[in-house]
């Protein structure tokens, strides 16, 4: 079963950063992520997500890839890719992985703008390595809402919002 974290930051950048951090500890197998977005409200409070992967990109190459190789079957491989690319690019568009994207906008619309949040779906983690490697983040942010037990709330929380 996954978490799911949320934390918000008075500038966009400290989001971003955060991410990339949290990428570099999943590499180290610190912590497994099934989701992980930013959501950042701009001066006209538009609210963006960005996302970690692009859906529809992914699906236009998968899609041309087996259309590619439907359309030697036919004998007409451009055809075959270009409908394949069609479609992936269209079925990458509406299909959402991870967070809902809905619940993310909608949980935005109150923010500051200029502010940001980063939305992480962990799946496991080595919770004090992982607080130990997003140190330059101690302090900076504010939990917004998890799912975490009591405990592990409690102790994100006093990382997370410690005063220096």
């Amino acid at each position: 079963m996954s978490n799911l974290i949320v934390i918000s930051f008075p500038e966009e950048q400290l989001a971003f950063e955060m991410r990339a951090a949290l990428v570099n500890l999943q590499k180290e197998y610190l912590i497994e992520m099934e989701d992980v977005v930013i959501v950042t409200k701009d001066a006209k409070e538009k609210v963006k997500l960005h996302q970690a992967m692009n859906l529809t990109a992914a699906g236009a190459a998968t899609g041309s890839f087996w259309g590619l190789l439907v359309g030697l079957l036919f004998l007409n491989p451009l055809l075959g890719a270009a409908v394949g690319a069609g479609a992936g690019a269209l079925s990458g568009r509406f299909t959402d992985l991870g967070i809902n994207d809905q619940f993310m906008k909608e949980l935005a619309e109150g923010f500051q703008p200029g502010c940001a949040a980063i939305f992480i779906l962990v799946r496991k983690a080595t919770a004090d390595k992982v607080l130990e490697g997003l140190e330059q983040f101690k302090g900076k942010g504010k939990v917004i809402q998890t799912s975490l037990t009591k405990d592990d709330d409690a102790t994100l929380r006093a990382f997370i919002e410690a005063q220096s």
